[in-house]
């Protein structure tokens, strides 16, 4: 297949396989098979998993053409405007796929005839507005509409930042349509499956902008292009693969599960991943270097390439439809929680045991989200520790351990012991809490990852935006000179604490997880931007004095201590119909462990701001002796000269006052 044909067929290869595999896996699953009570009848049971396969394909040909334009291409110029205009029209298609599922879900779930009554659209309002399914593929439609127009309207950098991170946001409502609430496992299975969608939507979408886009590059600009996307996607394969197999986990339970038709189907899905991974493999290790090249094996290496992508295509399809087909098909166990403990009815999950000495090393309650930054973090700071190993540059070892140590603290307790049992103590959350706040942050900033990367990543000459570009651009932006400006870190810091427990974010954060999540990650930068205006070493637009950085965090500590006597003072529960509810029948009293944890905040959450103002005074005493030394240096440079002129003006107007005298 020529490349100008393969820009029109790939498409066709993708849609066909896609469809193949779904029919295919709803046929052998019985996805599809009719119901024995109120069956809505075969246009629905066919039409909603050919529906749902259109809102993936046309997601991934949005968002993976935005960010595609981000990495590889160059604002202002025909590809970048190509790639928005593909993202325009994926996000049409999307918009209109989600509307249709939206209709076929409702008449699916209802048992109802549609016509054109008001009674038929009342109901169907009713589910759009007051269901959490409903509800769900509202916003995913609404999301679609508004990506449509905006993927059509802008063309700048930021703009296109913007949407795409908009594109990512709205996917993640159609992570939770397919577990509920009620099964076991459900908060893994939901980001999992989010991070699946997001990654799989990365990976394929590029590879359809690269087909779309390859008669308006030449083979040196086509090269590059390849080279950024072969990054991207490998990325990407990482993801989908571990969350794949945390997805599947949740499904199946047992490897004997694997023999039942879901778990036929999932092997196929997996099958043809790994062929994707291959082929990957293939024209990243061989083919993409010499596309490039001035000689005669780039017509060969350019006709090989597009073939393995025509072939990735394919596969691609399989692993489409047959994902569809698996969210279809039924899984070979049952995962719905049948006994109704109190812990269970508010949290999903049963009561843990007892927290006892032993498990505060051996409990753990992964979480994938935070998991993935920590893999990436470690692995790109490594990487880049490495990258000036080689070339003879120096990085200070402290700072890699210091990193390293950051992350490894962040990774036990969004996926240790305290994530276990964060949701049942008031104390534990609390140490939770300070720790991502304030130990943490002084970690990571000690590890100075802008300055390393700025010295790491390879500068790019030819106008795009890598990963360097990107993480300077938003070091300088205005939004960047606010929120590390010293009083609003400040302010932002200390008043989270308030904020955070004495309104409704609280309650949020334990009922929904994406308000966990959201938690995890406010704490985190707060303490980032805190820790980092007062003893970073990475750059900021402004830093001030010592003394003025001593006394913002006596202050601090002092409404630190402050907000830690008064959750000791309080006489309610925080959220009593949760932790007064858990049915706990080991540890402290809910009140006597929320005391416990307003003693945490007073008196271990000083540790952390200690260790800084002993920071912030060693810093400010070797920036004297830097002064001292520099002024000395420099009166040896010029041999006293400015002393010496400083005295001999001293002199001429001694001896002008004693002329006057005379």
């Amino acid at each position: 297949m020529s490349t100008r044909s393969l820009r029109y067929g790939g498409p066709a290869i993708l849609v066909v396989a896609a469809l193949a595999a779904l029919i295919a896996g709803l046929a052998y699953g019985g996805g599809a098979a009719p119901l024995l009570l109120l069956d809505p009848g075969p246009i629905v049971r066919w039409g909603l998993p050919v529906a749902t396969l259109a809102v993936n394909l046309s997601a991934a040909t949005m968002l993976g053409a935005l960010v595609l334009a981000l990495f590889a291409l160059r604002a202002g110029e025909r590809p970048f405007d190509t790639a928005l205009d593909a993202a325009s029209v994926g996000a049409a298609i999307f918009t209109v796929a989600s509307g249709t599922t939206a209709f076929l879900t409702f008449v699916s779930v209802i048992p109802t005839t549609p016509n054109a009554g008001a009674e038929f659209g009342g109901q169907l309002g009713r589910f759009l507005v007051d269901t959490e399914l409903g509800r769900a593929w509202s916003l995913t439609t609404i999301a679609g509409a508004a990506l449509t127009v905006l993927t059509f309207a802008v063309r700048g950098w930021t703009s296109t930042l913007i949407v795409a991170v908009l594109a990512a946001a709205s996917l993640v409502p159609i992570a939770t349509q397919g577990h509920s609430g009620e099964e076991s496992g459900h908060n893994t299975a939901v980001v999992s499956l989010a991070l699946h969608i997001i990654a799989a939507a990365v990976w394929l979408g590029g590879v359809l902008l690269l087909v779309v886009l390859r008669p308006q590059l030449d083979r040196v600009a086509l090269s590059h292009v390849l080279t950024r996307y072969s990054s991207i996607a490998l990325a990407a394969f990482v993801v989908v693969a571990l969350s794949g197999v945390a997805r599947a986990a949740v499904g199946l339970l047992t490897w004997e599960n694997l023999l039942s038709p879901y778990g036929a189907i999932l092997a196929v899905k997996v099958v043809a991943l790994l062929a994707i991974g291959a082929l990957g493999a293939r024209y990243r290790r061989g083919l993409i270097g010499r596309i490039g090249a001035q000689n005669g094996t780039a017509d060969v290496a350019t006709r090989r390439f597009w073939g393995l992508i025509a072939l990735e295509l394919a596969f691609m399809g399989i692993a489409s439809g047959a994902a569809v087909a698996l969210s279809r098909t039924p899984p070979p166990v049952d995962t719905t929680i049948v006994d109704q403990t109190p812990a269970i009815i508010l949290t999903g999950s049963p009561l843990p045991p007892e927290l006892t000495l032993e498990r505060w090393f051996t409990q753990w309650d992964i979480d994938l989200l935070w998991a993935f930054a920590v893999g990436f973090g470690l692995f790109f700071y490594l990487a880049g520790v490495w990258r000036l190993h080689r070339r003879g540059d120096r990085w200070p070892l402290y700072r890699t351990i210091l990193w390293v140590c950051g992350m490894l603290l962040l990774l036990w307790v969004t996926s240790g012991p305290i994530n276990a049992y964060q949701d049942y103590l008031f104390s534990i959350h609390m140490v939770g809490h300070m720790l991502l706040s304030m130990a943490i942050p002084m970690l990571l900033v000690f590890g100075a990852p802008v300055t390393l990367a700025s010295r790491a990543i390879a500068k790019r000459g030819d106008g795009t935006r890598g990963g360097r570009e990107w993480i300077l651009w938003a070091v300088h932006t205005p939004f960047a000179r606010v929120i590390t400006h010293p009083l609003f870190a400040a302010a932002m810091f200390i008043g989270s604490l308030w904020a955070f427990y004495y309104t409704d974010l609280f309650r949020w954060t334990l009922y929904d997880h994406l308000g966990h999540e959201w938690m995890v990650a406010h704490f985190l930068i707060s303490g980032y931007l805190f820790v980092q205006s007062l003893v970073g070493i990475d750059p900021v637009p402004l830093r001030y004095p010592y003394p003025f950085r001593l006394l913002t965090l006596i202050g601090v500590m002092a409404m630190h201590a402050f907000f830690g006597i008064a959750i000791m003072m309080s006489t309610g529960l925080f959220v009593a119909e949760w932790f007064g509810s858990m049915g706990r029948t080991w540890g402290d009293p809910p009140l006597v462990d929320q005391y416990t944890g307003g003693g945490i905040a007073w008196s271990i959450g000083e540790i952390p701001t200690l260790i800084l103002a002993i920071t912030v005074a060693i810093q400010w005493s070797r920036s004297d002796d830097r002064a001292q030394r520099r002024s000395d240096r420099h009166a040896d440079r010029t041999g006293d000269a400015e002393l010496e002129e400083y005295n001999a003006r001293l002199a001429a107007l001694a001896e002008r006052d004693a002329r006057a005298t005379r």
